[in-house]
Formats: structure tokens, C-alpha cells, sequence
């Protein structure tokens, strides 16, 4: 397996092969998932993740093209990509994986890209959309936790990490920080002994390997998704957003 430094040197390699076979621009890259999150276990692979961009010429076409760009996964490498056009429509959504991949902590490849989206991250964030997004994350992971005698303790982490995203939306009204331990200030300080063990169990044991269920950790945790659930039902009613700012956006980027 790869050290983070060495992938720092392979990765803009491997983007810089990608753009020449597929004909794009790549805008960002970064790392996702574990790894970006800091709790990636000794074994975890790189979840590579980049938005591009085609030729003018390509978006007028009249068939429909892809707009993903995804390769075989292996023990180290996962890379995937959106186009432009797909990252703009996510965007409208208030996509919370966007905005994870565009606030991620390890970087392989940036550009004035980064610069020029904020205002738009900042006029189409949805603290809604952001909560549904979490709270559905957690739910499906809750449940499979849930009837299991024995799980692999990143499963908790796939559980608490968004349930604290929710915390932290719900206290400051904006999209959370990728790093798990910045969200641990969300942590209710009773469960961080608990917490603080599973992390140790986490980095240093393989992805496969289980461990009994914490149940002072699961009845926390499903407090927070119900008292998020209440808070979601009293959020009032968002306005409907506009198309113009990322058509503008849209034109201005593939014109460059």
C-alpha cells in the first residue's frame, strides 16, 4: 500500500494520463472519503475524486454523452470524476458530496476553479437538502449496524460522522468541515472515551475486522438522528433558486 506523500506524487500523474485519453481539463482534484475524513484504516484504499471539463464544442452536441468518467477499481486506486455540467446541476441540489470533495483537506489538483465556485457554494447551500442528505446516510447504515451481533468499527464512524455533520448544521447553518475531528467538537463529551476507542480500533486494525456493538454509543447516536428528524420538520419552507448564476457560471467556465 501507498503512503499519502507517494500518492501525492502518483496522483497529479495519473490525472495528467486521464486528461490526455479523455480530451478534458481536470479543474480539482482531491481525495474522498476515509482518508479526507482522517480515519483511514491501514489497508483503506484512495478514493480519488476530480471535476473536469470538455471541449466548447462538446456541450453542443445533440446525443447525450456521459458526464461521469469512472475507471475499475483495485486495492489502491478508485478514481471517478463529474463533468462540469453534472457538478452545476448537483450544485442547484446543494449536493453534499460536492461540497465535500470541494472543501477536502488533501488536494491533488486545483485551479482558479476553486476560487471562482464559492459564491456560488455560498448562494446555493440548503441546510435542508444538507440535513436529508445526512440523516438518510446514517439511517441506512443505523439499520444494518443494528442487526448484527459484530460489526467492523468503521461502520460506526459511517453512522456518527454524518450524525455530527447534522449537529454542526444545525448550530452554525452552514456546510460542515470534512475532518472528523473538527466535528468532534459536536461530540457529547460522555461518549468521547468511547469514541477515542473506536478511532485506535479504526486506524490500526484492517477494514474487515469486527467488534461487539457499543450500545451507549448506538442509543446516542440514535438521539441525535431523532432530535435532527424533529428539527427538519420545523424548518421552514426554502425558496426556489435560480438557474441564472450557474448558467453564467457554465458559459464563463467552458469558454476559458
Amino acid at each position: 500500500m501507498y503512503t499519502q506523500e507517494e500518492m501525492n506524487r502518483l496522483v497529479p500523474q495519473k490525472l495528467q494520463e486521464i486528461e490526455k485519453e479523455q480530451d478534458i481539463t481536470i479543474l480539482w482534484a482531491c481525495e474522498s472519503g476515509s482518508r479526507a475524513w482522517g480515519f483511514a484504516s491501514r489497508d483503506s484504499d484512495f478514493d480519488v475524486r476530480f471535476i473536469y471539463k470538455r471541449n466548447w464544442e462538446a456541450y453542443l452536441r445533440l446525443e447525450d454523452t456521459r458526464d461521469v468518467i469512472e475507471y475499475p477499481v483495485d486495492a489502491v486506486w478508485d478514481v471517478n470524476g463529474w463533468d462540469l455540467d453534472k457538478t452545476l446541476r448537483l450544485l442547484m441540489k446543494s449536493n453534499p458530496t460536492l461540497y465535500e470533495w470541494l472543501n477536502s483537506p488533501i488536494v491533488y489538483c486545483s485551479s482558479d476553479f476553486r476560487a471562482d465556485i464559492e459564491p456560488l457554494l455560498q448562494a446555493y447551500y440548503s441546510e435542508s437538502k444538507m440535513l436529508h442528505h445526512y440523516l438518510h446516510t446514517a439511517a441506512g447504515m443505523l439499520a444494518a449496524v443494528e442487526k448484527k451481533e459484530r460489526v467492523r468499527a468503521k461502520k460506526y464512524f459511517y453512522i456518527l460522522r454524518p450524525l455530527l455533520a447534522c449537529l454542526w448544521i444545525r448550530a452554525y447553518h452552514e456546510a460542515p468541515p470534512v475532518r472528523f475531528e473538527k466535528l468532534l467538537c459536536m461530540l457529547d463529551d460522555s461518549m468521547r472515551p468511547s469514541v477515542e476507542r473506536l478511532l485506535a480500533i479504526k486506524m490500526n486494525t484492517r477494514e474487515a475486522d469486527e467488534i461487539p456493538h457499543d450500545d451507549a454509543l448506538l442509543e446516542y447516536m440514535h438521539r441525535i438522528y431523532t432530535d435532527t428528524e424533529a428539527y427538519l420538520l420545523q424548518l421552514p419552507k426554502e425558496d426556489a433558486k435560480s438557474w441564472d448564476l450557474l448558467n453564467q457560471f457554465f458559459r464563463q467556465e467552458v469558454c476559458k
